[in-house]
């Protein structure tokens, strides 16, 4: 699976994983002078958030996709120094000295290695730091991916996506909070909460689509065919109004390192 996304497109369709970020930001008590790290930044929209609450901190946001990172740079520039934005694998994060806080809002579910990502995530806090983090849990899109199925195994598609392996990790609360532990983290607790992303046409949740939930799908397909196969499922996903629901499930997790 790449790592590269459409970046531009992302900052034009993000509004739900705003929306979900600026949730699990309001639920996190800061002094405004700590050192965090957005751990899957993306274009830089709830980083933003994030450094708006810590005027006396600082913010690392980091990303595997080079497009995501350039353009959360262009964007996050007012912000610099106190802001910098960088380029990286999270199962190889190495950071130049352990910081306060992890936060993460869309980005773990897309990451297959979880014991490692966990791993690597408490190395790089401090003694006593927290981990915040939410992403696509069990159950997530599941009625969306249904419908990708169906569409996929027809024509014109069904040759492209013949043996798609599955890109994802929609992990449950229990094996989150096992998974946690034996990474090191104390304190550890994770809960799953529907957050359906609702979108007033066709038009708009075949975008939404095409970028998001079926970007891995759009890889292996012939050129101009994926905008179509997104639309194709946002119509068989429509209510008779006309507007689609996209079922997400969000898994959200908070966890402490040990401090000394």
């Amino acid at each position: 699976m790449s790592t590269e996304w459409d970046a531009s497109a992302y900052e034009r369709v993000s509004g739900p994983q705003l929306g979900w970020g600026r949730t699990v930001l309001d639920r996190i008590p800061l002094r405004g002078d700590e050192t965090a790290l957005d751990a899957g930044c993306g274009t830089g929209r709830v980083t933003r958030l994030l450094a708006e609450r810590l005027p006396e901190g600082r913010v690392i946001g980091v990303d595997g996709s080079e497009a995501m990172v350039a353009e959360a740079r262009e964007r996050l520039a007012d912000l610099a120094p106190r802001v910098t934005v960088r380029q990286g694998d999270l199962l190889e994060l190495e950071l130049d000295e352990p910081v306060d806080l992890i936060v993460s809002t869309a980005t773990f579910h897309w990451i297959l290695d979880h014991d490692t990502l966990f791993r690597r995530l408490n190395a790089a806090l401090r003694p006593g730091g927290r981990l915040v983090a939410q992403c696509g849990g069990a159950g997530n899109v599941a009625a969306t991916l249904a419908v990708v199925e169906e569409v996929g195994s027809e024509e014109p598609y069904a040759e492209a996506l013949e043996g798609f392996r599955q890109t994802w990790a929609f992990a449950g609360p229990d094996e989150t909070v096992a998974r946690l532990e034996a990474a090191g983290f104390e304190g550890a607790r994770a809960w799953l909460v529907e957050a359906p992303a609702h979108f007033d046409d066709v038009g708009a949740a075949g975008e939404f689509l095409r970028t998001v939930v079926v970007r891995t799908h759009a890889e292996l397909m012939p050129a101009g065919t994926a905008d179509a196969f997104a639309r194709e499922i946002a119509r068989r996903s429509a209510g008779r109004d006309g507007t689609v629901t996209v079922d997400y499930v969000r898994l959200n997790m908070e966890a402490r390192r040990p401090a000394p």
